[in-house]
C-alpha cells in the first residue's frame, strides 16, 4: 500500500482531511499532510511537498490542493502512483477572481480576516449547509489557523497559477476526481473537463455537497477513497 500525501485547500489544514485520515489509517496507511503555507507559488509548495514525500506515494489536493497536485505531476510525474483531485479546476484564475482575492487578502491585512472567513463560508459549502453552524466553526478555526499572512501566501499562489488544461493529458497515473454536486467555486464542469482530458480518469458527484465533502459528506466520501486507493 503507497503511503498518502494529502494537500489541504485555501484557509484549510489537517482539519480539513480528519475524516478520511481517520478511515485511511485503520488500514495502516501512512498519511502526511503537505505544508501549503510557507511559500507564494505553486511550484514551491509543489517542491516542498516532493522534498518531504516518500520516494512513491499517492497523492490527493481538495481545491488549492489540486493545484498543488497537478505542479506536483508535471514536477515528478514519476513518483506519484494515484492521483486523487477533489473539487479542484485546471484553469488559471480568471481577472475577476485575482480581483476579488486582492480585495480579500487587503481586507484580512487591515484586520478585517473574520469578515473574509465569513464571506466565503457560503462559498464553501453546499446551500443546504450554509446555516450549519458545526461547518462554519471548523471553516472559521482552520482559517485561524493559517493566519492573515499564510493567508496572503496562499492567495499569492493561486493567483499566479498556470492554467494545467494541456499538461492533463500526461496524467498517466490512476485518477479519480471528486466533486461536490452543488460545488459553487469549481463546479461539476470544471471537474468533467479535467476527466475528459486524463485518460481513463473516473468521476465522482457527491451529493448535496459543495466545496468540502470530505467535511461535508465524510463518510460518502471516505468510503470512494479507501475504495480507490485500496484498490
Amino acid at each position: 500500500m503507497d503511503p498518502l500525501v494529502l494537500v489541504p485547500g485555501l484557509l484549510c489544514t489537517r482539519a480539513l482531511y480528519a475524516p478520511q485520515i481517520a478511515a485511511l489509517s485503520v488500514d495502516g496507511m501512512t498519511i502526511d499532510v503537505a505544508d501549503h503555507r510557507s511559500d507564494d507559488t505553486i511550484p514551491a509548495i509543489a517542491a516542498r511537498l516532493l522534498e518531504n514525500a516518500p520516494s512513491r506515494f499517492a497523492l490527493a489536493g481538495l481545491s488549492m490542493g489540486g493545484y498543488v497536485a497537478m505542479e506536483v505531476l508535471r514536477q515528478a510525474p514519476e513518483r506519484v502512483a494515484r492521483l486523487v483531485l477533489l473539487d479542484t479546476a485546471a484553469r488559471a484564475d480568471a481577472p475577476e477572481q485575482t480581483e476579488n482575492r486582492k480585495r480579500q487578502v487587503a481586507l484580512a491585512a487591515a484586520g478585517r480576516f473574520d469578515d473574509v472567513i465569513g464571506a466565503l463560508f457560503p462559498l464553501f459549502v453546499h446551500e443546504r449547509h450554509e446555516n450549519d453552524a458545526g461547518l462554519r466553526a471548523a471553516v472559521f478555526a482552520m482559517a485561524r489557523d493559517t493566519g492573515v499572512e499564510a493567508f496572503a501566501r496562499q492567495q499569492a499562489a493561486i493567483m499566479g497559477r498556470i492554467d494545467s488544461r494541456p499538461g492533463l493529458s500526461a496524467i498517466t497515473c490512476p485518477t479519480m476526481i471528486v466533486v461536490g454536486d452543488g460545488d459553487r467555486l469549481t463546479p461539476p464542469e470544471r471537474a468533467r473537463e479535467m476527466q475528459e482530458r486524463i485518460a481513463g480518469s473516473r468521476l465522482e458527484i457527491i451529493a448535496n455537497c459543495g466545496h468540502l465533502p470530505t467535511l461535508e459528506a465524510p463518510d460518502e466520501t471516505s468510503a470512494r477513497l479507501v475504495e480507490f486507493l485500496n484498490c
